[in-house]
């Protein structure tokens, strides 16, 4: 691996885009490649078995490129398929959202004897319980509260904001119970959901920290990097390039590409087009482009 590789993020959809842009915010001058595996999106509702599979495809895929370090910005492919993909990928540098995000909110949660801390996320996450594994382990006095939340991430790529009124209503559903048991912590175990963050901080109030997985999955990304030496951004000291950003999907890129600018703020590239099938072979050559 070397400091000029870039860094490889993957996720089921878009998703994965919202740790794009806060590693663009602490690594400004680090190469990014995106996956979006869009055929077989979402992930949230799949076994453990079939999320592995094809996220064992797309590390084949990815590897050729010569990544520095791999992110599954998934928090269901992270629970899901990590432990065994990093086991078989064992040189590789890998990581996921879930562990950075339990270790925020366990900091979160201060000296209170056992505080009460609240996870949304996709069914598979849920069900997995990779969080409230993840959080014991660091506050074995915690109560941990899991809630899935199937209807957010349809509602998210279908364009509605904070300001929906729908999202609002979805969210004072979902929540109402974690607010009752007075959550003192609330982790966002979706990396979609830090997109309508706002709305879910009217609902909990002000008294409850919010923990984006998305932005602590970024910081826990540059600490790894700057551990081994691998940082081409402005503070490894060298000089000039970076900070150029591809992509790639399994369907719809016209799709992807449009709705890619609200979690960017930013237009793209058109994303390159991988159908399926084409997994298993070595990828072409593809420049990486400089963002706007």
């Amino acid at each position: 691996m070397m400091p000029t590789g870039p860094i490889a993020v993957l996720d089921s959809g878009l998703g994965g885009l919202t740790v794009v842009d806060a590693l663009r915010k602490v690594l400004v001058g680090e190469d990014i490649i995106y996956f979006g595996d869009t055929a077989h999106l979402p992930y949230g509702n799949k076994s453990a078995a079939t999320v592995t599979g094809f996220v064992r495809q797309i590390i084949q895929f990815l590897r050729p490129m010569h990544p520095k370090h791999i992110v599954i910005a998934c928090n269901t492919a992270t629970a899901l398929a990590l432990p065994a993909i990093s086991q078989e990928h064992p040189t590789l540098s890998m990581s996921g959202v879930i562990e950075p995000g339990a270790r925020a909110a366990v900091a979160a949660a201060g000296p209170k004897p056992i505080p009460v801390i609240g996870v949304i996320a996709t069914e598979a996450t849920v069900r997995s319980r990779a969080y409230g594994q993840a959080i014991l382990r660091r506050r074995s006095m915690a109560q941990v509260l899991l809630r899935a939340t199937p209807l957010l991430v349809p509602m998210i790529e279908e364009g509605r904001s904070s300001e929906d009124p729908v999202v609002e209503l979805a969210l004072r559903q979902y929540l109402q119970g974690m607010i009752q048991r007075k959550i003192d912590v609330l982790v966002l175990g979706c990396t979609h959901y830090p997109l309508i963050k706002r709305a879910i901080a009217r609902v909990v109030g002000p008294k409850v920290k919010l923990i984006d997985s998305a932005e602590q999955c970024a910081q826990d990304v540059a600490r790894r990097l700057r551990r081994k030496g691998l940082l081409r951004s402005a503070e490894s000291g060298m000089p000039g390039g970076g900070g150029r950003f591809s992509s790639f999907v399994t369907d719809d890129p016209a799709r992807f590409a449009m709705l890619a600018s609200r979690f960017l703020r930013l237009r793209i590239d058109p994303p390159v087009l991988v159908e399926p099938r084409e997994l298993y072979s070595a990828p072409p050559p593809l420049p990486l482009r400089a963002t706007a």
